[in-house]
C-alpha cells in the first residue's frame, strides 16, 4: 500500500508530538497528489521533521488517523501485533464465566477505527473509517487463523462510516450467519443477545462492572431500570434477590428481549415487570418510590451541538428520578456522550440534586471496565461516565 507525504501548518505538530492519533482539517498545510481516500500518510512538520504515520481521509472531519508515532513500518505484520497486543489484554483480565466482552477497541487499542466484539462463538466487526476498511480482508485473516470463531459478522450500520464517506454495512464476512439471538455468559449469568437488531453490536458490554456494582446492593431492594434496553441491569438485579424490579423502554423488541432473558434465568412472576413506556413520561406519571434506580440512557448529545439540548435532558431524567428516590435510597446515573466530560456530568447531578432538594453523596465514580481500554494520549476516548450515590434528605 502506497505511503504519501502531508505537512502540517507551522505550529501544529504539539499534539502529535504529544502522540495524540486525531488530525483536524485546520492543521494540515498541504497533502500530495494522487492519493487515494484510506491512504497511508506520512506526516510531517513545517520544519520537515517526520512526526509518524496515520490513515488519511480528507473527507472526514479527522483528516488524519495516527498509528505509529516512529519510522517503524505499516504493513500485515504491524497490525498483527496491535491485534495480539490486544488480545493478550483481554486474556489477563476478562473475568471468569464470561464470554462476551470487547477484543478491540479502537483507539484504546491503537487501532483507529476497528472494534471487534466477542459474542460466545462468533465476532462482531465494526470498520469504521476509510483507513481501517482498507486492511479489511488481513485483519479478517488473522482473527479466523487465531481465533476460530463459527462466524465473522459486520455491523458497520452507525453514522460514522457515512462521516468517513463510506456505506453503511450489516451482514456476514466470515464463517456461519450467528442466529437471531445468541446466548451469552456474564459473569455466571446468561443472556441473549440480538446481534441482528439490537443496538451497538447487539449488547451493552462496557456496562458489565456497573451492573455487577448496583447489584450488590439490590437484594430486597425496589429496582427501577430506566432505558432498560434488553434488561442487563434488570436481570442483575433479579439475581441478586430484588423484591420487584420494573424495566422500562421504548422499544417492544428490546422488552421482548429483555423478558427472555428473565425466561432464561428462571425469573418469573409478579415481582417483574416491563413497560413500554418513554422513560421520561414513566416518571412523571408514577408515584411510586424505589430504592434503586438505574438511568442508564443513549447518548443524548451525537456532537458538539448538542451539547446543551443533551444537558437538560440528563439533568430532567435524574430530577424525576431523584424525586421518585427513596430516602437512603441508591442511583446509579451514567451518560456514554463523549461530548459530554466527567466534570459536565457531575455539574449536571448537582443541578438536578439541588432542583429535587434532595441530599446526594457519590459514593464511586465509575467508567470502562478492562475491555475498554483509554489511550491516555486520547481523552476523548473516555465516553463513558458513571456516579453511584446514595440518595437522602
Amino acid at each position: 500500500m502506497k505511503t504519501i507525504k502531508l505537512i502540517l501548518k507551522s505550529g501544529r505538530e504539539k499534539p502529535i508530538l504529544g502522540r495524540h492519533p486525531w488530525i483536524f482539517s485546520g492543521a494540515i498545510d498541504r497533502i500530495d497528489d494522487d492519493y487515494e481516500v484510506g491512504d497511508l500518510v506520512r506526516v510531517l512538520s513545517a520544519k520537515n521533521q517526520f512526526l509518524g504515520t496515520g490513515y488519511l481521509n480528507p473527507r472526514s472531519q479527522i483528516v488524519v488517523r495516527m498509528l505509529r508515532f516512529d519510522e517503524g513500518p505499516v504493513d500485515e505484520s504491524f497490525f498483527e501485533a496491535r491485534i495480539r497486543q490486544a488480545l493478550d489484554l483481554r486474556s489477563r483480565f476478562i473475568p471468569p464465566k464470561t464470554n462476551a466482552y470487547r477484543l478491540i477497541h479502537s483507539e484504546g487499542d491503537f487501532l483507529p477505527g476497528l472494534t471487534v466484539d466477542r459474542y460466545s462463538e462468533y465476532l462482531v466487526a465494526q470498520f469504521q473509517t476509510a483507513g481501517i476498511d482498507k486492511w479489511k480482508e488481513p485483519i479478517l485473516d488473522f482473527l479466523e487463523k487465531n481465533l476460530k470463531p463459527k462466524g465473522i459478522y459486520e455491523k458497520d450500520d452507525s453514522d460514522v462510516r457515512e462521516w468517513e464517506g463510506l456505506q453503511k454495512r450489516v451482514g456476514q464476512l466470515r464463517g456461519e450467519e450467528p442466529p437471531d439471538y445468541v446466548q451469552i455468559e456474564e459473569n455466571g449469568i446468561p443472556f441473549i443477545v440480538d446481534i441482528h437488531a439490537g443496538q451497538k453490536t447487539g449488547f451493552f458490554l462496557d456496562q458489565r462492572e456497573n451492573r455487577k456494582l448496583v447489584s450488590q446492593y439490590a437484594s430486597e431492594k425496589r429496582v427501577l431500570n430506566l432505558f432498560s434496553y434488553t434488561g442487563g441491569f434488570s436481570v442483575y438485579a433479579a439475581k441478586a434477590g430484588a423484591a420487584r424490579v420494573i424495566s422500562v423502554d421504548t422499544s417492544e423488541r428490546a422488552l421482548n428481549t429483555c423478558r427472555g432473558n428473565f425466561e432464561l434465568n428462571q425469573l418469573t412472576g409478579p415481582a417483574y415487570e416491563f413497560e413500554e413506556k418513554d422513560c421520561f413520561d414513566y416518571l412523571r406519571e408514577t408515584q411510586e418510590e424505589f430504592d434503586v434506580i438505574i438511568v442508564d440512557p443513549p447518548a443524548f448529545a451525537k456532537s458538539k451541538d448538542h451539547v446543551m439540548q443533551a444537558s437538560r435532558a440528563y439533568k430532567d431524567i435524574n430530577l424525576w428520578a431523584l424525586k421518585r428516590m427513596a430516602a437512603g435510597g441508591l442511583l446509579y446515573t451514567s451518560s456514554c456522550s463523549s461530548h459530554v466530560d466527567p466534570d459536565l456530568f457531575q455539574k449536571i447531578i448537582f443541578a438536578a440534586a439541588k432542583d429535587a432538594r434532595r441530599d446526594v453523596q457519590i459514593l464511586r465514580k465509575t467508567s470502562h471496565p478492562l475491555d475498554h481500554p483509554i489511550n491516555v494520549y486520547h481523552p476523548e476516548g473516555e465516553y463513558l461516565k458513571g456516579l453511584f450515590c446514595r440518595v437522602s434528605g
